[in-house]
């Protein structure tokens, strides 16, 4: 089977080649039926043409034939003799008639009148002797003779023979007109398709009484022709009808008509590219006018599919080069139409791509930026454990965790901050970035937790103005030579505590509202003292526990607090990779929504 493998191979295969094919059969269909109507005509012609000659035939016969029908009638008439002469007369005066014999059987039995009378001297003569007119009570013509030749006219006759019978219906004589044969069908023999074709006068056994050919034969059945043969069949039950020959066109066609008044038929057989040149003309140039047709419409075809296929080519070979990375110039619009707003659609969307790339490698440098801002390793204070990971739904994150020396003079104390940004992507990872900054440089200065996430507050908001943006957090500090944790909550969820030994959980909550909202909003700080080994600290952005399974459900804090209390005894790094990992689990193939970012501490001898 033919696998078309190009757009080009494909229109030709199932647009151009159907239509040819579909053209070439409505075109041989079309010359079918003008065939079959030029045939038509042409059989209705000859038959009208054999029905002409026959009729002119069929007149000369019926002139003589209605005074012999007059004479017929004259022995019913009390004046038959006069009537008899007269009519006798006419046949002699008749066009064609060559003379007229009136014979009297010997022995006709006892007349049913006896005292007929003599003949007068101007009565017919038969054989050169005056005749007897006899009474008899009917007639009627019994046949037409064959053509025979006639040695005292010296012409070639045909017979019309009467029997004249008495009032018991037997013959008592009989009236034969003779007639010259040839002015006959004088007209026939004059007529143009008598001399340029083959053609018979035959009588109804097929016996021929004159024709066109050179050579004498006595009957068309004594013919090899197989078309002869199947004209005289034809004749036997039609009065008129067309027959073709074998071949296209047929080598030779036949017509015939039977006469009226005389058992014979008139045949003519003609060449089949003389009767049939019209045709033959006429498929010569249909086929060599539809072929050219034809030839045209497929070359337009193929013209416009050519252009077609040229430009979708252009198109593909341009999408090649930008999926190499090569957007290159737009392509020309050379048409208003289909490919035409392909063309510009295409063009369109490279821009916009090469628009989409180059923000793509602007949020890739962002992220890379954005990356280098989170802390490359954990701080190594002693008697913590201390891990922590940012996990974003997009190239850049609003989620910011980090750890602030907060005292150069006591290596016990460190900060510990995680925030998180409204929105996503490169407005939200601007302020994580712009808050970052504000802490570094406010925890070198003196003040408390308080004072320096206010601090912070206020140059936060002055940023974002009425922008709408604002940032929750979580400002810890860890002090392991005090054994206390110092925390501020501005908005942010409270941090989950777990005793080991008491085996209890506790959040650190706290008054504060989230940074960017209020710039005189005073933060308090919250205090817990005693710590002791083993106990955790998890600080998280809400993305962790609303993480949503392909069902709907939520992770939720009990997950969390079950992780802990299951790894408590394990160290702070393997706690957030159980976590991270129970999380990627329940989430399955559900698309990560928000950033996630979570700080694991325990403490340690």
């Amino acid at each position: 089977m033919i696998q078309p493998k190009t757009l080009q191979q494909r229109l030709s295969l199932y647009l151009i080649l159907p239509v040819a094919l579909l053209l070439i059969v409505m075109g041989f269909a079309g010359f079918i039926y003008a065939r079959n109507i030029l045939l038509s005509q042409w059989r209705e012609a000859s038959v009208l043409k054999l029905q002409r000659a026959a009729h002119q035939v069929d007149m000369r016969l019926t002139h003589v034939k209605n005074w012999i029908r007059i004479f017929h009638q004259t022995s019913e008439d009390r004046y038959s003799l006069a009537l008899y002469t007269l009519t006798i007369e006419q046949l002699n005066r008749q066009e064609g008639v060559k003379n007229v014999h009136l014979t009297w059987n010997n022995n006709p039995g006892p007349p049913a009148d006896l005292s007929s009378p003599l003949m007068s001297p101007r009565a017919p003569m038969a054989a050169g002797r005056p005749m007897r007119m006899r009474r008899f009570h009917s007639g009627r013509i019994r046949e037409i003779t064959p053509p025979r030749f006639d040695e005292t006219s010296d012409l070639e006759t045909v017979s019309l023979i009467s029997d004249l019978n008495d009032e018991r219906d037997r013959p008592i004589g009989r009236l034969e007109v003779m007639l010259d044969f040839g002015m006959l069908i004088k007209n026939v023999r004059e007529s143009g398709w008598w001399q340029s074709n083959k053609a018979y006068l035959v009588d109804v056994g097929g016996r021929i009484l004159t024709s066109t050919a050179h050579e004498w034969r006595d009957s068309l059945a004594d013919s090899s022709d197989p078309l002869e043969r199947e004209t005289l069949e034809a004749m036997k039950s039609d009065v008129y009808g067309t027959i073709l020959g074998e071949g296209h066109p047929p080598k030779e066609v036949s017509g015939f008509y039977k006469l009226q008044e005389a058992p014979w038929s008139l045949v003519m057989i003609a060449p089949g590219k003389a009767i049939l040149a019209t045709i033959v003309r006429f498929r010569f140039y249909y086929f060599a006018i539809g072929a050219g047709f034809i030839l045209l419409i497929v070359l337009l075809i193929r013209v416009v599919i050519g252009r077609t296929v040229v430009a979708i080519r252009e198109v593909s070979s341009a999408a090649e080069r930008v999926a190499n990375g090569d957007y290159g110039r737009p392509l020309p619009v050379k048409t208003s139409d289909e490919v035409g707003e392909l063309t510009r659609s295409f063009n369109s969307m490279v821009q916009q791509l090469k628009e989409r790339m180059e923000m793509k490698e602007a949020m890739n440098l962002a992220m890379e930026v954005q990356q280098n801002l989170l802390p490359r390793q954990t701080p190594q204070i002693k008697g913590l454990e201390i891990a922590a990971r940012s996990i974003y739904c997009d190239e850049t994150g609003g989620d910011l965790y980090d750890f602030l020396e907060v005292d150069d003079r006591n290596a016990d104390r460190i900060a510990i901050v995680v925030g998180d940004v409204s929105g996503h992507g490169i407005p939200a990872a601007l302020l994580m970035a712009t808050a970052r900054a504000f802490l570094k440089s406010r925890v070198t200065q003196p003040g408390s937790a308080a004072e320096i996430v206010s601090d912070v507050n206020r140059l936060i908001t002055h940023d974002t103005g009425d922008s709408g943006q604002f940032m929750t957090l979580f400002y810890a500090v860890l002090d392991t030579g005090n054994k206390e944790l110092r925390w501020v909550r501005a908005g942010h969820d409270p941090a989950i505590f777990y005793d080991p030994v008491k085996g209890e959980f506790k959040e650190l909550s706290g008054y504060g509202m989230a940074l960017g909202l209020d710039g005189k909003f005073e933060y308090r700080e919250n205090v817990l003292t005693g710590l002791t080994i083993g106990q955790v600290l998890l600080i998280g952005t809400d993305g962790l526990w609303e993480t949503q399974s392909e069902s709907g459900e939520m992770f939720g804090k009990d997950r969390i607090k079950a992780l802990i209390k299951e790894n408590a005894n394990a160290s702070s790094d393997k706690i957030l990779e159980a976590i991270i990992a129970e999380l990627k689990g329940f989430q399955g193939l559900m698309k990560q929504e928000d950033d996630v970012t979570l700080a694991v501490i325990k403490v340690s001898q």
